[in-house]
């Protein structure tokens, strides 16, 4: 189970501790486990697929139990669980096609029985924060894909969650695109300071965004390396062709190499 944790002496947002998941086929999917993140910490996931990276975030949103070990998340006064502090941007942006960017943004807040006043002002603020203010009426099969994420991170952010938990949410955009909505959310993290914990198969990506770089080994998934990249903020283009960039990209791809035997890293 998901326990809220009394981190505030700590500082951490998440707390792993020997955390382990078994599937029911007997497929040893991850751990055991140890990992902590501060609280407004940006925090990138990286590893082979089926390492169990998503098993983690999805362990954390309490969407799954560990079948060992303990998983602490902090939450605010006042919040019934842990989870209610947590919003999850998945690698679809699982839209509902008949209603509109407003509506589909709304349904977080439906659930939880919001007021309607109190709902709309925090749609109206989340679309403003991702950009689609002017497409609040519009319907899915209307926006591009980049768009259509901006609207899944809309609905994340809409019940103003401490922690956001990403799953490769920009793996099917063209580079154009993943390299705008990577400026965006880095934006995104520095205005708001949410704890961020991101899922990437991409090296260049990982770094770019993250303070700090966890390298997972294959399955069972646990804790390879970890890479700190300490670039002066606000990161932008000049970082990303900098020599220092480089050579942070080097060192995360030298922690995968051994991770993919006869392959380069």
């Amino acid at each position: 189970m998901v326990e809220p944790v009394a981190f505030c002496e700590t500082g951490l947002a998440v707390s792993l501790r020997g955390v382990t998941k078994v599937y029911d086929s007997g497929v040893m999917a991850l751990g055991p486990l140890d990992l902590d993140v501060s609280k407004g910490e940006f925090v990138s996931l990286l590893g082979p697929s089926g390492c169990g990276k998503s098993t983690a975030l999805r362990l954390i949103a309490g969407l799954s139990a560990p079948t060992s070990g303990a998983v602490g998340v902090s939450h605010r006064a006042g919040q019934a669980r842990a989870g209610h502090s947590i919003g999850f941007v998945f690698q679809e942006p699982t839209l509902m096609p008949w209603t509109s960017v407003r509506e589909n943004v709304r349904l977080p807040l439906k659930l939880a029985h919001a007021p309607v006043a109190e709902a709309n002002a925090r749609i109206s603020e989340a679309l403003a924060q991702v950009g689609l203010t002017e497409f609040a009426e519009a319907f899915p099969r209307e926006l591009s894909g980049g768009m259509k994420m901006r609207v899944s991170l809309a609905r994340a952010l809409v019940t103003d969650p401490d922690i956001l938990l990403m799953d490769e949410p920009f793996a099917a955009l063209d580079e154009i695109t993943r390299f705008r909505l990577n400026n965006d959310l880095l934006s995104l993290w520095r205005n708001l300071r949410k704890t961020v914990i991101f899922v990437t198969h991409s090296v260049f990506e990982s770094v770019y965004l993250s303070q700090r770089v966890i390298v997972m080994t294959s399955r069972p998934g646990r804790l390879s390396a970890e890479v700190r990249i300490d670039a002066p903020e606000p990161r932008g283009e000049d970082f990303r062709t900098s020599a220092d960039y480089a050579a942070y990209c080097r060192k995360v791809s030298h922690a995968l190499a051994p991770l993919h035997p006869g392959k380069p890293g």
